[in-house]
């Protein structure tokens, strides 16, 4: 499932190729399980909308919509947000109208530029609606809470970090890939019981996450599975994973093999020397 740093690197480029134009036209699949909100009210709402932003919350994209209700006496603009969630494989791809459309797509938006903006997803697993009020997201943004607030976040919580850096109504956009690589970097243990680490760790975790995440934008997200952005090109951030779907391998730092474990139902990695 693409996380924070890949939603983030797939929103920022389907907003410098889309922001200010118009939706001409929307055509969907129909498919039940891609929609959140009806089809008829995601073509009503898009339909002749001006994309004015297209941004993150946690992990999804949030496009923010105008559209002139102008009357003879009146001038005003009636705002909404389409939300986009990618699930597993979801793509949102910008594309010409000669680009042949790739088998499983349940959305092409066509926008006054020419181009059109594609959702495609083999699984269904994505999700697609409309909100009437500014979505905010189910837990705090990673990059910007402030330390204090982060290390609330976990006193007295009994389950793993591990586990409790994957809960969205904690920080949402963190997922498996970034939640190992901070804990490594951190040189905390993954099944360390949450509200027993000291303020000092959660401190370094803190730190530890954001610079990991910065640095995963920076790179285009990890492209470990289906993900690509929105011109369709994969990411870099895998190629420097330091303990991620490297079982055996030896540690980048001490060169012990790196081992991994479950926890909260997913695949876990991590050193046993550098991290305690």
């Amino acid at each position: 499932m693409p996380e924070l740093p890949e939603v983030e690197t797939i929103a920022n480029g389907v907003h410098d190729r889309t922001h200010g134009q118009t939706i001409r036209s929307v055509w969907t699949s129909n498919k039940p399980q891609t929609f959140k909100s009806s089809p008829d009210q995601i073509a009503d709402t898009l339909t002749n909308s001006r994309i004015d932003r297209v941004h993150r919350v946690g992990k999804t994209i949030v496009v923010d919509l105008s559209k002139d209700l102008s009357t003879d006496v009146t001038r005003n603009r009636k705002a909404a947000q389409f939300l986009v969630h990618l699930g597993m494989t979801g793509r949102l791809l910008v594309s010409t109208p000669e680009t042949p459309v790739p088998p499983h797509t349940h959305a092409i938006i066509s926008l006054s530029s020419g181009r059109e903006l594609r959702f495609v997803d083999p699984r269904r697993f994505g999700r697609l609606s409309i909100a009437d009020t500014t979505y905010e997201g189910p837990g705090l943004e990673p990059l910007t809470i402030p330390p204090e607030d982060f290390i609330a976040l976990f006193h007295h919580r009994k389950t793993p970090i591990k586990a409790a850096l994957l809960n969205q109504s904690l920080l949402h956009g963190v997922g498996n890939i970034y939640a190992d690589e901070s804990l490594f970097r951190a040189g905390v243990r993954p099944r360390r019981q949450a509200g027993r680490l000291t303020r000092a760790e959660l401190t370094r975790l803190r730190t530890a996450l954001i610079e990991v995440l910065k640095h995963a934008i920076k790179l285009g997200g990890s492209s470990v599975s289906d993900y690509v952005d929105a011109d369709g090109i994969a990411g870099f951030f895998q190629l420097e994973h330091r303990v991620y779907m490297r079982t055996g391998q030896p540690c980048t730092v001490c060169g012990t093999p790196i081992q991994r474990i479950t926890i909260a139902g997913r695949s876990t990695h991590f050193c046993p020397v550098c991290q305690r």
